[in-house]
């Protein structure tokens, strides 16, 4: 049952994500007419993130679980959301422009699910020593 660890990393976890949210949305604005790049460029970083989280953080005995909740359910999920790309898609259905609502929904499909998978996979890269290099004297 979750605690007040938890709860408080959520939150907390919770604002980080959607003031991330809120600024890339600033930053790669677009109305109701325009393709929402934001929101796709946003559920894909954050299917990365959560697919590399899930294969080094959450594979670790040790990691506390108020850690793994504040940045997944937390963090993660505040930045990403589902809500935002149905809204995206029903906004094109209803201006006719069923083509470009296909497009978005299968590019988020595959980039979110590709990028998910390529996070798991670097996520589970072993680690390897840094390249040391020797400053001799000559």
């Amino acid at each position: 049952m979750p605690g007040w660890r938890e709860a408080v990393a959520v939150v907390a976890g919770g604002v980080v994500g959607t003031g991330l949210r809120l600024t890339l949305d600033t930053v790669i604005p677009h109305g109701d007419a325009d393709f929402p790049l934001s929101t796709l460029l946003i559920n894909v970083v954050g299917s990365f993130a959560l697919g590399a989280l899930v294969a080094t953080l959450w594979r670790r005995s040790n990691t506390p679980n108020w850690l793994k909740v504040g940045l997944g359910s937390g963090l993660i999920g505040s930045f990403t959301t589902f809500s935002a790309l149905i809204v995206s898609l029903l906004s094109e259905a209803q201006r006719g422009a069923w083509m470009l609502a296909v497009l978005y929904l299968a590019l988020s499909l595959v980039l979110g699910l590709g990028a998910a998978l390529l996070g798991l996979s670097l996520g589970r890269r072993p680690r390897q020593a840094p390249l040391e290099i020797d400053m001799v004297d000559e």
